[in-house]
């Protein structure tokens, strides 16, 4: 999945400014033990299984300018359905800046 992700940055010219994990997994608090869903620290080959919960939260970050992170998090159902959670798609950026 990282490298999916990793691919659309990079061709888009941002792949030097996306220095962080593409996403993990979401336990009973909040990072997991599950598969990783990169190989920034570690090279992981575990599978995503059924009853699985992750993030996918690519980062840019422009020092001295901005930064941008989206979060998406998935649940792989027991019956191997795939469950994006979160309301409705956001429709607008609302920036926080620091004071």
């Amino acid at each position: 999945m990282d490298h999916v992700v990793r691919d659309v940055i990079c061709k888009s010219g941002y792949g030097e400014q996306f220095c962080h994990r593409t996403g993990h997994s979401i336990g009973k608090e909040t990072h997991g033990n599950g598969a990783n869903l990169d190989g920034l620290e570690t090279r992981d080959n575990r599978k995503i299984l059924p009853g699985s919960l992750f993030s996918i939260e690519p980062g840019i970050y422009l020092p001295g300018e901005f930064g941008v992170r989206s979060e998406t998090n998935i649940f792989v159902g027991f019956d191997g359905q795939v469950h994006v959670t979160g309301g409705d798609l956001q429709t607008e950026i609302l920036p926080i800046l620091g004071l």
